[in-house]
């Protein structure tokens, strides 16, 4: 399934500087997958060195955080977008 992905500002510079990619995947996990094997500077903002999602950074789906659906598992169908929103912290 082709889904879209949201990318904030902070992530660009990463994927060319777009805002939304197109990426294959059945699932969250696979599209988050897709998306680091084609933007690889992606990939140290994302995960951490056991290959799963940060805990700073959240994904939804269809504005429905995956924390509160099936995590990684979460299904995907053709058309849905994912929204990438890493924690941001300051004073």
């Amino acid at each position: 399934m082709t889904v879209t992905v949201r990318l904030p500002t902070v992530l660009r510079p990463q994927a060319n500087g777009q805002s939304t990619v197109s990426v294959e995947g059945s699932n969250v996990g696979e599209v988050v997958s897709s998306l680091v094997a084609a933007y690889p500077g992606l990939q140290s903002n994302l995960l951490d060195d056991a290959g799963q999602v940060r805990k700073f950074v959240n994904i939804y789906i269809n504005d429905e955080d995956i924390r509160f659906l099936d995590k990684l598992d979460t299904a995907v169908t053709e058309g849905d977008e994912v929204a990438i929103l890493p924690a941001v912290a300051g004073g």
